[in-house]
């Protein structure tokens, strides 16, 4: 599934034109609304620090790519790197999803813009999710958090 995923991202980054056909437009908003809403709740669960409610939402072979460059690989270790992450830099995590792509029907995307407020704290950052479709709904495949790089003089 991982190699299918970043096979699609690939595509989708370097100019393809892997699957979405006019047959397939019909659910993307339905589609849109739920790869939103798996966003959502990973902020939630990380705010409420609850690690199965976290777990629920990711592939088993998740892998999650930090500003800081770690690179945690397979869901336990997102899920125990994400909420040690939120214990060890407090504050509000917000993540406003400004577009979804959909690189296929059953891969997508999602592009937000990440901080971290309040307690002494104001980061901010990007996040890219890769989504994939399961039986049971979207899950997330990967996530990429990057610092914005200063302008270039």
């Amino acid at each position: 599934m991982r190699l299918i995923a970043s096979s699609f991202v690939a595509l989708a980054l370097f100019g393809g034109s892997a699957g979405q056909t006019g047959g397939d437009r019909a659910n993307t908003a339905k589609d849109d609304d739920a790869v939103r809403a798996v966003v959502r709740q990973y902020v939630d669960a990380r705010e409420a620090r609850d690690p199965k409610a976290v777990s629920a939402l990711f592939t088993a072979d998740a892998d999650q790519l930090v500003s800081s460059g770690e690179w945690r690989l397979g869901r336990d270790n997102v899920v125990s790197g994400s909420l040690a992450s939120s214990a060890q830099s407090p504050g509000k995590r917000t993540i406003d999803v400004e577009r979804v792509h959909f690189v296929s029907t059953d891969v997508a995307i999602a592009d937000g813009r990440y901080s971290i407020t309040g307690e002494g704290s104001d980061r901010r950052m990007w996040s890219t999710f890769v989504m994939v479709k399961e039986a049971d709904g979207w899950k997330i495949a990967a996530i990429r958090n990057m610092l914005p790089a200063p302008a270039a003089k």
